[in-house]
């Protein structure tokens, strides 16, 4: 959390099991995808989420729109507790947090021109008159870099990064104060990534918009975030300023992910960590920290005691073994 302000998004908690059928003596079966999270986000911040496959970081963003519901936990937008709002409420709430898409390829229907695309929302909430919409549609993709007469062609006539302007478009047409960004340069080349990058931190100066960044590649994370929450097996082991966690990684996880990042500064360029071992399984995850498996330090503890995520304001770990 950034100085004193308020947060604009508090996550307390939150859990999600998704069932996954019956084991022996019918007993049912879950995947624990998110357990226990808790951060806040204040506006006009972006907080990175970074993990591998399987952590549980699109799951925490989808929880965070309430596009899917949790098991347990509370969420509060702007004040709002967003579990309690009715479908009308929440419909009225959700022009205020919207979503880009990982994939550029498939998030845009191609039977459907551009400027029906980025204007979908407006006119699913009656904003302004056909005539109005238009118009609005035209600076939105003027604001992402696209010229006027992109709304009268298809996502297909476009390249990967010009869709995924497209997709941000159509993210801001309902002046959003949150934007949770999926991985919203994975599916691009490096070169494009990078001006993707700079525009959501263009937008983000201009317009105050805070972001939810879901991301694997701690490169553009370190570029955009202002801090970092590290996932392992749909917990947070490390949440930190991105200066902090760079500089002085504490848990071993965050260590092994910072060592395999490429840099051609020598300076920079830490000795590899290599972990063992594959991550747990979700469906039996392990007693203790779920790292321990895999972890070169793990003591007695580790194997039996859930560490705590705790730190300062700054930096907070959930390890035995590296406290903060």
């Amino acid at each position: 959390m950034t100085g004193d302000a308020a947060p604009l998004l508090r996550v307390r908690e939150l859990r999600k099991d998704f069932p996954v059928g019956r084991g022996l003596w019918g007993r049912q079966s879950v995947v624990r995808a998110v357990d226990g999270v808790s951060f806040d986000l204040v506006a006009g911040e972006t907080l990175g989420i970074v993990g591998e496959s399987g952590s549980g970081k699109t799951t925490l963003g989808r929880l965070v729109l309430r596009l899917i519901e949790p098991t347990a936990g509370r969420i509060e937008f702007d004040g709002d507790d967003l579990l309690a709002l009715d479908p009308a409420a929440l419909r009225r709430r959700r022009r205020a947090m919207q979503l880009v898409f990982q994939d550029p390829f498939g998030a845009l229907d191609p039977r459907q021109r551009v400027g029906d695309i980025v204007g979908e929302g407006l006119a699913i909430h009656g904003l302004g008159a056909r005539g109005e919409r238009r118009g609005r549609v035209a600076a939105l993709l003027a604001r992402v870099g696209l010229p006027d007469e992109a709304a009268d062609r298809y996502p297909h006539q476009f390249s990967g990064g010009q869709r995924q302007r497209i997709g941000i478009a159509r993210a801001l047409a309902l002046e959003p104060r949150l934007i949770v960004a999926d991985e919203p340069v994975s599916a691009l080349d490096v070169s494009v990534q990078a001006q993707i990058v700079n525009l959501f931190q263009d937008l983000q100066a201009a317009l105050g918009i805070a972001y939810l960044f879901i991301a694997h590649d701690l490169r553009v994370v370190e570029h955009v975030a202002g801090r970092v929450a590290i996932m392992y097996l749909g917990r947070i082991v490390e949440l930190a300023d991105t200066a902090t966690l760079y500089a002085t990684p504490r848990h071993p996880y965050t260590r092994a992910l910072l060592s395999a990042v490429p840099t051609t500064d020598a300076a920079l360029r830490r000795e590899r960590i290599a972990l063992s071992g594959e991550p747990p399984s979700p469906l039996t995850p392990p007693d203790g920290c779920p790292f321990h498996p895999r972890c070169a330090y793990a003591e007695a503890r580790c194997r039996t005691d859930r560490p705590a995520l705790l730190g300062t304001a700054t930096h907070q770990v959930a390890c035995h073994v590296f406290p903060v």
